[in-house]
């Protein structure tokens, strides 16, 4: 299986490449990154040398490079997690995330429509080779905020609050028009909150943990009380996996963790973690359209196809922890925007 993976030098793009190359010796994966801020390289050292896998330097916009990658690679899978994600950054520069996050996918959507038909000359065919499929890893941020009580389904309404959570929605509703117009082989995931090795240090949990360590002021916005259910990065990884050998096309998938905590439990399970002062902490204002709570309702992953996380929070939490701790180079690295040097020299 030759499958195409986009943002892989991402958070959680570069956590499934490792994790599917660690499960798998007949799966070849080429990594689409463009190598944003961020984007890391580092995050694949230990599979650079994998015969399995190829990096390509690239923006998912670009029409003609995703053709030729898709042409040269029998491109048989797409796992489309290229995105810009960061909710503040949405906020202060929104056309980069309509840009990347609607018009990126679909620009994929097209190339894979393309290459994936048996009948490549007819527009409207819906018969498309064996095996083909196009995985769209979403988030739960599209449905909008909840209440006090009830849970994320895949049948809500989408109702997002931010540039970065519309900009997503849009690309989910692209990627389930491609299915229902052309027939397009599809699954849609929508996860809560990631925490794990790798994530980018402006995320709560990375930011709260250096910062703690080197005697900084930890801001939490507002009373800290906003909720999100947390998910194990590598759990999230095999959901997805999971979705790609058995998702029924044209579905959506919630994947959660079962782990509601509020932003101020996290802020203060990590200052008792590390021994550090509450005091560290700095009530700040709360950012606009700051969504309340969050929470997954993964019944139908669990039930139709069998997954089910495999970390509780506490080992899960201890195991990023000891990550963080264990790598305050790749952090410190990132803090210094060295980890970048190397690349821009080498891919321009």
């Amino acid at each position: 299986m030759n499958i195409l993976v986009t943002g892989g030098a991402g958070f959680i793009g570069s956590n499934f490449i490792i994790y599917m190359l660690g499960k798998y010796k007949d799966v070849s994966i080429t990594n689409l990154d463009a190598l944003t801020y961020a984007g890391n390289l580092n995050n694949l050292e230990s599979i650079k040398n994998n015969p399995n896998y190829s990096f390509v330097k690239g923006d998912i916009c670009d029409a003609e490079l995703v053709d030729r990658i898709f042409s040269e690679n029998n491109i048989q899978q797409i796992v489309h997690f290229a995105a810009e994600s960061h909710v503040d950054r949405s906020i202060v520069e929104p056309d980069i995330f309509v840009k990347s996050n609607i018009l990126g996918t679909q620009v994929l959507l097209d190339i894979a429509k393309k290459h994936w038909k048996i009948e490549p000359d007819d527009k409207y065919s819906k018969d498309y080779k064996a095996d083909v499929k196009f995985v769209h890893v979403s988030t739960d941020e599209v449905y909008g905020s909840l209440g006090p009580e009830g849970l994320f389904t895949e049948e809500m309404n989408l109702s997002p609050n931010s540039p970065y959570s519309a900009s997503k929605a849009s690309s989910d509703l692209l990627v389930y028009a491609y299915y229902k117009t052309f027939g397009l082989p599809v699954n849609i995931t929508r996860c809560s909150n990631n925490y794990g090795p790798y994530q980018f240090p402006e995320k709560l949990i990375p930011l709260m943990i250096n910062n703690a360590l080197k005697g900084k002021s930890l801001p939490v916005y507002g009373d800290g009380m906003q909720v999100r259910d947390w998910l194990y990065v590598e759990d999230h990884c095999s959901a997805i996996d999971t979705v790609r050998l058995k998702g029924v096309d044209g579905e959506v998938y919630n994947i959660g963790g079962n782990n509601e905590k509020a932003n101020i439990e996290i802020v203060k399970l990590i200052i008792n973690q590390l021994g550090k002062s509450e005091d560290l902490i700095t009530y700040v204002k709360d950012r606009p359209g700051h969504d309340r709570r969050y929470a997954i309702d993964n019944t139908k992953i669990t039930t139709t196809l069998g997954w089910s996380p495999a970390h509780s929070f506490d080992e899960g939490m201890a195991r990023t922890i000891n990550w963080y701790l264990d790598n305050m180079d790749w952090v410190n690295e990132i803090v210094s925007g060295d980890y970048q040097k190397y690349y821009n020299e080498m891919y321009g």
